[in-house]
């Protein structure tokens, strides 16, 4: 992937991971276009960084997907790379009495919103890039969010078929893999001892500059490189017998 001269759509890029790669995007000189529910948000991405072009979507609705790919393919027609960023992580256990719904809303956006996406995105003439945001924690799940941990595990698997489908069409297909970062996923505060968001975007950038595929960093980078054993070792770590 060429890191500048590129119109991206950032779903989920007013916060977090999402607004970090934005920001390093806008640096490199690209047009960013980044998405997202909360109008609050996407005001507050924007006035942070004014370079930015802001759509309100709302990702969890069939419809609102298809309006913003008619959108893009109307007003953005040379939009080239598509981010699969947005995603929600649900802190739950299989006996609360919302686990169902909950886990419905996590499977929405984590699984349904990607997938749709790319369908939809792949038929735009100008497209290049995909880029899937998965996580660490695709590899050993941490039990207290059960469902978003099996729909990263779901993402990191397409994305490896996807790059093997579109490679013939010349569509570059490219996997992120984060480790817990500090920002509000799951909830305010959750994150905060975990290393900066600025540190992961360091590492992306240096390996697509090296043509990588298959992006991780820190725990995430041992998760992906680690062995049947190993992950055990790590499941039992993060999940310990209360």
């Amino acid at each position: 992937m060429n890191i500048s001269n590129n119109k991206i759509l950032i779903t989920g890029g007013a916060t977090g991971i999402g607004f970090g790669l934005a920001e390093r995007f806008v640096k490199e000189k690209n047009t960013v276009i980044i998405c997202g529910r909360r109008e609050s948000a996407l005001n507050d991405a924007k006035g942070n960084l004014p370079a930015l072009i802001t759509k309100s979507c709302d990702l969890s609705d069939a419809g609102g997907r298809e309006e913003l790919y008619n959108w893009v393919k109307k007003e953005h027609s040379d939009l080239n790379v598509l981010i699969n960023n947005a995603g929600i992580q649900q802190w739950m256990n299989i006996s609360d009495d919302n686990f169902f719904q909950r886990a419905k809303e996590e499977i929405t956006i984590n699984i349904e919103a990607p997938v749709h996406l790319a369908s939809l995105f792949q038929n735009l003439p100008s497209l290049e890039v995909i880029i899937n945001v998965s996580s660490g924690l695709s590899f050993s799940p941490l039990s207290k969010v059960p469902v978003y941990c099996a729909t990263k595990a779901f993402l990191h698997s397409f994305t490896l078929s996807l790059q093997h489908q579109l490679k013939p069409r010349n569509i570059e297909v490219i996997e992120l893999i984060p480790p817990a970062l500090n920002t509000d996923l799951g909830g305010l505060g959750i994150h905060d001892a975990y290393p900066p968001v600025s540190g992961f975007i360091d590492a992306v950038f240096d390996q697509l500059k090296q043509g990588k595929t298959i992006i991780a960093y820190g725990t995430s980078e041992r998760m992906l490189n680690a062995g049947p054993q190993q992950l055990q070792q790590a499941f039992s770590r993060m999940n310990p017998v209360e």
